[in-house]
C-alpha cells in the first residue's frame, strides 16, 4: 500500500504557493487522477503568519518541501537578505534539526545567473545565495535538491501591478484600463502556471527535468518566448471577442490557449456575461454564438410552433444540427433529384444530423405549443460576400 506523502509549502499564500496548494488538494482528494503514483497526505501551508513552532512540527513530518517563500520587489532591498536568504537558512536548519533530509523544490530565478541585464540584480544575488545554501544542505544531509531557475511565471491569480507585466496587461485590458509598452519588441520567456504544476508533479515522482547545460539545476520544459507587442495584440483581440464573436486560435498546448485562460480569469463580474445579437422575426430567432478562424461557427436557432426554416443548400459548406429542446423534422433532398431523407428529432434524445453539401434542407417544428431549439455548427463562418447558400425548397 502506498504511503501518503506529507507536503510542506512555504510561501503558501503567494501566487505559486496558492496554485500548488489548491492542486495538491485535488490530488489528495482524488479529484485529479492523472497522477496515480502520487498519494498526498497532509499539506502544511506556511506563510508570513507562520510560527517557528509550526515550522518545527511541519519540518519533522514533511516528506517533500516546496520552498516558494520570498520577496522579489520589496520597498527596502535589505529584505532580500532577511526574507529570502535568512528564511531559507532557517528552513534548512530546522529540517536539519529534525533530522529530515527530504527532497526540496526551490523556486529560484533566471536572475540568479547574474548574467547580462541581471548582473546588478540584488534579487538575483539573494536567490543565488539561497541556491548555495540548498546545495550545501544536500551535501551535508543527503537531501535531493530540485533547484529551478524559473523565467517569468504567469497564470491565474497572479497579482497585477506588482511584478508581472503580463498580469498587469491582462487585468488592465479586462477592465478597460490603458496599458503602456515602452518597447513592443522586448521578448519575455513565459512559464504558465499549469506547465509549472506538471513539472512539480514530475519532481514529486522523482523524475524532474534537468538542465542540459548544468544538471545541478532543474527546468520546466514548456515555456514560450513572446514579444510584448504580440501579447498585447492577443489580449486586445480577446477583449473584443464579445463584439466580434471570434474565438482565438486555442490549439492544444498553444500560447494563445494558455494566455486566453489567464486573461478571462481577470474579467470583472460585469464582463463575465455579455449579450448576443438575436435576429428575430415572426418565425423565431437566429443567434450567432462563436466564430473561429479555422473551425467554423456555432449558432442557436429557435423556431416557433409549426414554423419551417432553412430551404436552402450549399456547395461545400456543411453543418450539424442538434435539437436540444422541442420536437422537429429535418428533411434533405439531393439537388436534381426527388429523393428526400428525413430525420425526426427531439430534445429528449440528442442526436447530431449532418446537413449534406449539395442537399437542400429544412427543419420544421412539429409541436403546436413548444419552441424548437437547435444548436447549429457550420464548418466555416458566414461570409456575406461569398455565402455559399442558395434558396431552394426541399
Amino acid at each position: 500500500m502506498k504511503r501518503n506523502m506529507n507536503i510542506l509549502v512555504t510561501g503558501a499564500a503567494g501566487f505559486v504557493g496558492r496554485n500548488i496548494v489548491a492542486n495538491l488538494r485535488n490530488l489528495r482528494d482524488g479529484k485529479n487522477r492523472a497522477r496515480p503514483l502520487l498519494s498526498i497526505g497532509e499539506i502544511f501551508e506556511y506563510d508570513r503568519s507562520g510560527t517557528q513552532d509550526q515550522l518545527d512540527a511541519w519540518c519533522a513530518r514533511a516528506d517533500f518541501v516546496f520552498h516558494f517563500a520570498g520577496v522579489n520587489r520589496p520597498e527596502n532591498p535589505a529584505r532580500f537578505q532577511t526574507e529570502n536568504v535568512s528564511f531559507t537558512s532557517r528552513l534548512l536548519e530546522t529540517l536539519k534539526k529534525q533530522g529530515n533530509p527530504c527532497p526540496i523544490v526551490f523556486s529560484s530565478s533566471i536572475q540568479a545567473s547574474l548574467a547580462g541585464r541581471f548582473a546588478a540584480s540584488e534579487y538575483g544575488l539573494s536567490k543565488q545565495k539561497c541556491e548555495a545554501l540548498l546545495f550545501r544542505f544536500a551535501r551535508e544531509t543527503g537531501s535531493v535538491p530540485y533547484v529551478y531557475r524559473f523565467p517569468n511565471i504567469v497564470g491565474k491569480w497572479i497579482r497585477p501591478n506588482y511584478n508581472s507585466a503580463v498580469g498587469t496587461f491582462c487585468c488592465n485590458i479586462a477592465n478597460d484600463l490603458p496599458v503602456t509598452i515602452h518597447d513592443p519588441d522586448t521578448q519575455l520567456e513565459l512559464l504558465f502556471i499549469e506547465d509549472l504544476l506538471e513539472e512539480m508533479y514530475d519532481a514529486m515522482e522523482g523524475h524532474p527535468h534537468r538542465c542540459e547545460h548544468d544538471n545541478r539545476y532543474c527546468c520546466a520544459p514548456v515555456t514560450y518566448k513572446v514579444r510584448l507587442g504580440t501579447i498585447v495584440e492577443c489580449l486586445r483581440a480577446f477583449h473584443a471577442q464579445p463584439q466580434t464573436l471570434v474565438m482565438p486560435s486555442i490549439a492544444p498546448g498553444s500560447f494563445e490557449k494558455k494566455l486566453y485562460s489567464m486573461y478571462v480569469s481577470y474579467l470583472p463580474k460585469e464582463r463575465a456575461i455579455f449579450s448576443l445579437q438575436m435576429n428575430s422575426d415572426e418565425r423565431g430567432s437566429f443567434t450567432e454564438l462563436i466564430k473561429t478562424a479555422d473551425h467554423g461557427q456555432f449558432s442557436v436557432n429557435i423556431s416557433k410552433p409549426g414554423v419551417t426554416k432553412g430551404q436552402h443548400w450549399h456547395n461545400s459548406k456543411w453543418e450539424l444540427f442538434i435539437v436540444v429542446s422541442g420536437h422537429g423534422l429535418i428533411r434533405e433532398r439531393k439537388i436534381g433529384t426527388d429523393e428526400v431523407i428525413e430525420f425526426e428529432v427531439n430534445g429528449e434524445h440528442l442526436q447530431a444530423v449532418h446537413m449534406l453539401p449539395g442537399y437542400t434542407h429544412s427543419i420544421v417544428n412539429l409541436s403546436e405549443t413548444q419552441n424548437l431549439v437547435t444548436l447549429m455548427w457550420a464548418n466555416e463562418t458566414f461570409d456575406p460576400d461569398r455565402p455559399d447558400t442558395f434558396r431552394e425548397e426541399v
